[in-house]
């Protein structure tokens, strides 16, 4: 373990502040509530939207990119949207500063006002359905399958690192289609997307499920959603896809001529992921000793350590490093070789260790003598001794495994942390406790706002596909078809 890095146990939030700072992710910055991203943890993010991004290609999507400034007009046609919004915004009214009267500083400029106030994007629905109008006018105009990488802000008062801050980077897609099915159709399957996202390359287990209403995007008429559990219990949503129905199409009077010769206004979708990812694949692996990472996810997924006296011991140790980086680079492994005479092995073993390098080897000149090598797995923290012939096939199946492991990991912590709840008195007990209550609820925003407002917990998601089971709602006592997914969250 770290010199006095805090163990999860004994502080699970500053646990997670102080590995963002010190395996090199982010920092915080001079702007209240932003964060710079450093090369490590953007290199992470790179990864992440790699593979996304191939994603969205092969479900047929294209990116394209939409103004940063959104005139104030447009949130005001959707009401539920800028009520959803408003207190998050950040405004622009000025386009120029000028000297204060006393010349001691500056000043928005009288004369530089704008003539309507620009919002900086919190949400981009505004100003795509105001574009979308031009873009559209027959059905063969249909479907637009957009989406666009950008950043977001969001006048947050409590900020944390990757979790929530006021400024961050995303993506969200935004489509339009001829029919309210296909619509519908498109916003599962992007959530379907987002979830084999978070399983196969993040080694992440999520919910997939719907949003109640009183948790449901502002604007939307269904969000889907898939929710993460973290380390120490709470819920994380991690990624939403919203049908929005015909309520942007109308506020910004988005037609189309369908085949039948009839004007129809056009059926829509949102879906986004952000950084917040960051966040959740730090707490849902990482550990006493600092980052874990998934194989897929990892900038650097090998790392070799030289160990040498001599400078004809450090050839020898060169000669089998690069042999072996060029055998695993040729089958996509990234490799790092670090011969940095700086910094002593001990040190490297702790950075890359704490830094979630999934495997190590150290190419010792004593070891290679008997043809030996030390080989280190991040996710179990286990040392073996192998064959230096068998280094590139080892490192193989340990990046295989370890992806295969965290996941299996992380599922069986949550199936450990979820539980049936049947009575309000269980439910308040075991809700200390943490992880996911599954419980009866009657379908109303009332008792789901009662719940909260006693208990802090919230709906999660009501899970897709959940068999119907008839009950007795936790709280309120009336009847319930099935039970739905209660958490405290971040």
């Amino acid at each position: 373990m770290a010199k006095d890095f805090v163990t999860r146990q004994e502080n699970y939030s500053e646990w997670y502040n102080e590995l963002v700072v010190r395996a090199d992710l982010a920092e915080n910055s001079s702007v209240r509530g932003c964060m710079v991203i450093k090369p490590y943890g953007y290199a992470i993010w790179e990864k992440m939207q790699h593979s996304l991004d191939e994603m969205f290609k092969q479900t047929g999507h294209q990116n394209a990119y939409f103004p940063l400034f959104i005139p104030k007009s447009f949130f005001e046609k959707e009401a539920e949207h800028v009520e959803g919004f408003a207190k998050e915004c950040a405004v622009v009214t000025h386009h120029r500063l000028t000297k204060s009267p006393d010349g001691k500083g500056l000043i928005p400029d009288p004369s530089a006002e704008l003539e309507e106030a620009l919002i900086v994007r919190p949400t981009s629905e505004t100003i795509i359905w105001d574009t979308y109008r031009k873009w559209i006018k027959s059905y063969r105009d249909l479907p637009i399958l957009c989406n666009q990488w950008a950043n977001v802000v969001r006048w947050e008062m409590r900020t944390r690192m990757f979790l929530r801050t006021a400024e961050f980077l995303w993506q969200e897609g935004h489509t339009a289609h001829a029919t309210k099915e296909e619509a519908e159709a498109e916003a599962l399957k992007m959530m379907n997307v987002y979830a084999d996202f978070a399983e196969k390359y993040m080694a992440m287990p999520v919910v997939r499920g719907i949003k109640s209403a009183n948790e449901r995007f502002a604007g939307a008429v269904e969000t889907y959603c898939i929710e993460a559990m973290m380390q120490d219990g709470k819920a994380l949503q991690a990624g939403t896809s919203h049908f929005l129905g015909q309520n942007f199409a109308k506020a910004f009077d988005v037609k189309f001529l369908s085949k039948e010769n009839q004007l129809e206004y056009v059926w829509a979708t949102s879906w986004g992921v952000s950084t917040r990812l960051m966040g959740a694949l730090i707490m849902t692996h990482s550990d006493d000793n600092g980052l874990v990472l998934p194989p897929y996810l990892a900038p650097i997924q090998v790392v070799i350590v030289p160990i040498y006296k001599t400078e004809e011991e450090k050839q020898q140790i060169d000669e089998i490093a690069n042999n072996v980086i060029s055998s695993l680079n040729q089958k996509g492994v990234s490799v790092k070789y670090d011969d940095d005479e700086k910094t002593k092995p001990g040190w490297k073993f702790n950075e890359y260790e704490f830094k979630g390098v999934p495997v190590r080897i150290t190419l010792g000149a004593r070891d290679l003598k008997e043809n030996k090598v030390e080989i280190f797995r991040r996710d179990i923290c286990e040392k073996e001794i192998i064959h230096k012939d068998e280094i590139v096939a080892k490192c193989e199946s340990l990046l295989k495994d370890i992806q295969t492991n965290l996941l299996k990991k992380a599922s069986d912590l949550r199936q450990s942390k979820t539980r049936n709840v049947d009575t309000w008195e269980e439910f308040k007990q075991e809700i200390e406790k943490g992880g996911f209550l599954m419980c009866h609820w009657d379908g109303t925003p009332e008792t789901e706002e009662k719940i909260k407002e006693e208990t802090k917990a919230t709906i999660r998601c009501i899970p897709i596909n959940a068999p119907e089971e008839d009950g007795i709602c936790i709280y309120s006592g009336k009847p319930s078809k099935r039970r739905v997914v209660f958490a405290r969250n971040y």
